[in-house]
């Protein structure tokens, strides 16, 4: 199994974070927010995936969109503070500082935000209990679907400029767009490759710049 959930895993990825100088965006025009991207046992308890999560269609903004755990960051809050508080609020996971094994990239969405992507390593039963008026499903998404030889793939764009950023994910039985497939794309070139592969620039799909 390429990407077992166990301490070897998170060693490996904690050392390639300490490792990677990300690159913050500071604009005071943009609204700053942080999401968490954590690493969990997968279906199978012995293989590592991360945790995505899809909207509820009920929501006036982003409905039905898929999305890691995450939110507006308070005023003084860190990027780390806000990750782990929403992700509680959210999925009801309480996770400590302790697990947090890095930062990666600002990224600066289409809507008018700047995300800080947090890193966290969970655990290997998670018992999660979703707000069901943020999160419809959570999904456990396995590191070797990230991983695999036909990530990324690209989509013409909808305007004639920049093609669309995607990543085919098997559990979803589609792509899942930028900017949560952005992240979750330096994710893996990152923590998992320990390639310091920048995705600032990474195109957004039309639905998701409002």
């Amino acid at each position: 199994m390429p990407y077992a959930f166990a301490p070897a895993l998170r060693e490996t990825m904690a050392a390639r974070m300490v490792g990677f100088e990300r690159r913050a965006i500071a604009d005071p025009a943009l609204r700053h927010a942080a999401v968490a991207i954590i690493v969990a046992a997968g279906e199978s308890q012995e293989e590592a995936a991360v945790l995505l999560t899809r909207r509820p269609q009920h929501l006036n903004r982003h409905a039905g969109q898929y999305a890691l755990p995450g939110g507006r960051m308070d005023a003084g809050e860190t990027p780390e503070a806000a990750a782990l508080r929403e992700t509680s609020e959210e999925l009801g996971l309480h996770l400590a500082p302790a697990e947090i094994l890095g930062l990666l990239d600002d990224y600066a969405t289409r809507s008018g935000f700047c995300i800080t992507p947090v890193v966290i390593w969970g655990g290997p039963a998670l018992t999660l209990a979703p707000d069901p008026n943020e999160v419809a499903r959570v999904f456990r998404v396995p590191l070797r679907e990230l991983d695999a030889p036909e990530v990324p793939d690209f989509q013409p764009p909808w305007d004639g400029t920049e093609p669309i950023f995607g990543v085919p994910l098997a559990t979803l039985g589609h792509s899942l767009h930028a900017p949560t497939a952005a992240m979750l794309y330096q994710f893996r070139e990152v923590a998992l490759r320990g390639a310091p592969t920048r995705v600032a620039h990474l195109e957004q799909p039309r639905f998701a710049w409002t």
